[in-house]
């Protein structure tokens, strides 16, 4: 078994994983980060960077290949274990939030550090500075059915921080976010992480969200590879632009097609014009002839 370096916090080699249904999910895919690196998993969807993730985190076990956290072999590791780690040292945030109806939006944020055996005044003191962070602060006592979606999502996103993971699993953080919301909550999000050195494996398919990151690793199919270049897809308003010029197109080909046969055409007249230019002298060679023969 072959140890990880010693500067990667999380380390996976050769990870394989099929789903239940048959399809693979990852095909020998091997990473490194090292602490405190924002990692982004980058790739179109369904190319496996959500099987990445959960490998990795410990959710799943992958089916063959290693996973390493700080030098600890996590793919060894039994279910209950693992759980432990994800509750003490990880922190993930779903594409949509998943958050406790019972609970108020602060209770919802310091939930991870209550089940750690944290003091409730010291857990509501860290939600409420997260929750203030991510301009949610006065919706703390709020329920969930009483948020927007980007609100809830921004409460996932405090629950993530404020529990201060050592590494941090974000899948399509802002995935329910307007495009404005999108830059604050990706700038608070990599701010707190670079200042309290937590590192985030990020997935996305926005490269946008990809830029924020120190680095960038791109699945296509379940497997690593070095760039992706994908057709760029046509606006629904563009499509009847695009049918209109591939309209016109074919119209100016028409045209000139009509336009060649016409200069064909009036080539062959050309062509035509002299023989019976021809047949005029012929004709006279003829009558010359006719002359000759009445003069004999």
């Amino acid at each position: 078994m072959e140890a990880p370096p010693d500067n990667d916090v999380l380390w996976a080699r050769a990870l394989h994983f099929t789903h239940q249904d048959g399809s693979p999910g990852l095909t020998g895919v091997s990473l490194g980060v090292q602490e405190g690196e924002i990692l982004a998993v980058g790739g179109p969807r369904g190319s496996g960077k959500t099987t990445l993730l959960r490998c990795l985190s410990g959710l799943v076990p992958a089916q063959r290949g290693e996973v390493w956290f700080n030098s600890v072999p996590v793919h060894t590791m039994g279910p209950l274990t693992r759980e432990r780690l994800r509750r003490d040292r990880f922190g993930w945030i779903d594409p949509a939030p998943v958050l406790v109806p019972e609970l108020n939006s602060w209770e919802n944020a310091a939930l991870p550090l209550m089940l750690r055996g944290t003091s409730r005044r010291r857990a509501k003191t860290a939600a409420l500075e997260w929750l203030e962070r991510l301009d949610i602060g006065d919706s703390s006592r709020n329920r969930p059915h009483e948020l927007t979606q980007a609100e809830r999502q921004r409460v996932s996103i405090a629950r993530a921080l404020a529990a201060s993971p050592t590494i941090l699993f974000a899948d399509e953080p802002t995935a329910p976010l307007h495009r404005a919301d999108r830059a604050h909550v990706l700038r608070t999000l990599t701010t707190a992480a670079r200042s309290h050195g937590i590192t985030v494996v990020l997935a996305t398919h926005d490269a946008e969200t990809a830029a924020l990151a120190d680095r960038t690793v791109t699945l296509l199919d379940g497997r690593r590879v070095n760039t992706v270049h994908l057709p760029p897809l046509p606006e629904p308003g563009d499509r009847g632009a695009a049918q209109g010029a591939r309209a016109a197109s074919r119209n100016g080909r028409e045209t000139a097609q009509e336009g060649q046969g016409a200069t064909l055409e009036a080539r062959g007249e050309t062509q035509k014009a002299p023989e019976a230019g021809q047949g005029g002298p012929g004709t006279g060679q003829e009558g010359r002839g006719a002359a000759c023969s009445l003069s004999v």
